[in-house]
């Protein structure tokens, strides 16, 4: 069997791809209470809310969603695991845990994917998701003291580590990197999965995913997309996007920026629209799918779906969508030395 890159990479020459879409609202529509949280860990801190840990408390709610993804279209469907990092578990004290989440969370979406792969003979992927934690390298948290930082660089690659070891012997094909508001963040899970590979004894395929904070196009720690771009193209992901940010219309000239730089595969999968007054998506699958066609009519993405709001209605929306329309193809950039600081910069040849 061709590695899941060069498979990967061979699907999106023939058409577009659909990813998943939002966990975390199909989860709230479960209703779920404490106890389906908690299940028998034992653990001291209420549990309500942490998504992750229903990895281990309530796997059938976990395969459920996943399924519902690739009944729907999906060709990659990601970990449950956008927290599962010792950070992040910290505030429900189930740091102990977050190698069992992760684990559990991929082998359950390696699961699902191959059993989707067995019924019509095509190839499913698991993405392994690596949120960016709540803490930021680039900013500090007390305005009284702007060099003071929370973590540094080891301590969040050491972070990211764990949990990228655990999603790869798990099963997962990718470490998808996403909702990326610091760019050093996300350095540190690039190096943190170049470790990792060494542990885990083959490539894992990185997917990297930037969230923009405001409608001028830049991230939280300032970087516009163009220089985000250089700031991880020495990682070769297998793919760059953007994802969460705003709904697809906001999205539109950002994406056909990255779409003329990235020399791969562009995955953008933006929320439901934007948030009502109670916080609620009310964008429905139509108007969503109606929106990304357009990225798909003018050859700027590879690979679709959704993120906070978006169902399995609306993966099935985009598939409908986008079928019979050509992928993306990869540009050909012309070698330059091109830098980033908050802008990019392009060294003349």
């Amino acid at each position: 069997m061709i590695s899941a890159r060069e498979a990967l990479i061979a699907a999106a020459k023939d058409r577009i791809l659909l990813t998943d879409g939002g966990w975390g609202t199909q989860i709230q529509l479960r209703k779920l209470g404490e106890a389906d949280y908690a299940g028998s860990l034992g653990l001291g801190h209420d549990q309500k809310g942490n998504n992750d840990i229903l990895a281990l408390t309530r796997q059938d709610v976990v395969t459920a969603i996943g399924e519902a993804y690739l009944a729907a279209g999906s060709d990659i469907v990601s970990t449950n695991t956008f927290s599962a990092n010792r950070i992040s578990q910290a505030d429900y004290g189930a740091e102990a845990l977050v190698a069992d989440i992760n684990h559990e969370s991929a082998r359950l979406g390696r699961e699902a994917a191959d059993k989707f792969a067995a019924q019509d003979g095509r190839r499913r992927f698991v993405a392994g998701a690596v949120g960016p934690t709540n803490k930021t390298l680039s900013l500090s948290p007390d305005v009284n003291n702007p060099g003071y930082r929370e973590i540094d660089f080891d301590e969040l690659k050491d972070v990211y580590r764990e949990q990228v070891i655990a999603l790869a012997e798990g099963g997962a094909d990718f470490i998808l990197i996403e909702t990326i508001f610091d760019t050093l963040n996300a350095k540190a899970g690039i190096a943190a999965t170049l470790e990792a590979e060494a542990k885990a004894g083959r490539e894992l395929p990185l997917m990297i995913s930037m969230t923009l904070t405001d409608l001028s196009g830049r991230n939280l720690s300032g970087h516009t997309v163009e220089a985000f771009w250089y700031a991880v193209r020495h990682a070769k992901p297998l793919t760059v996007g953007l994802n969460c940010s705003f709904g697809a219309a906001q999205l539109r000239p950002h994406v056909r920026v990255l779409s003329d730089l990235a020399d791969t595969l562009v995955m953008v999968y933006p929320n439901a629209g934007l948030p009502n007054e109670l916080g609620e998506y009310d964008e429905l699958p139509d108007t969503t799918a109606a929106l990304v066609r357009e990225w798909a009519d003018h050859g700027q993405v590879n690979i679709l779906g959704g993120c906070c709001g978006s169902t399995p209605a609306h993966i099935a929306a985009m598939a409908k969508a986008v079928q019979g329309l050509p992928a993306r193809r990869i540009p050909e950039v012309p070698v330059r030395t091109r830098l980033a600081g908050l802008e990019p910069f392009t060294m003349a040849a």
